[in-house]
């Protein structure tokens, strides 16, 4: 938790910092934000890789035939990217292409889980 604090400060100092040459140096401002975003990136993907560890013992202890647990890491993995790459694309002033990583992130996640979808259906047909 406290971690999670530190990066949140550091992200609200960094848009603070941002700020301050919007006016005089808007590629400044730009540049910090790409910067800061991407050191939260990186530490994400660090704090991924101990949660990823604990996924490998749920997965050890839950059975899983379905895949249900592999589907659910690539649909939080899919939103991640995407969440992160609108946000650039946002910043930089580019808020169509934001709009349409966001479509594709979308859509994404809908073809993610069809699976789980058809599963779903197959069970309720089966009980019916």
């Amino acid at each position: 938790m406290i971690e999670i604090t530190k990066i949140a400060v550091s992200g609200i100092l960094c848009a603070v910092l941002a700020m301050q040459f919007k006016n005089r140096k808007p590629e400044y401002s730009f540049y910090i934000g790409c910067v800061c975003a991407i050191l939260i990136f990186g530490y994400t993907l660090r704090f991924l890789t101990s949660m990823l560890d604990k996924y490998r013992i749920v997965q050890e202890i839950w059975s899983d035939e379905g895949g249900y647990l592999a589907t659910l890491m690539k649909v939080i993995g899919i939103t991640y990217i995407c969440e992160f790459a609108s946000g650039i694309c946002k910043d930089a002033g580019y808020g169509s292409v934001a709009g349409q990583i966001e479509i594709l992130g979308k859509l994404s996640v809908i073809f993610a889980g069809l699976p789980i979808l058809f599963a779903v259906m197959e069970q309720i047909r089966n009980f019916v």
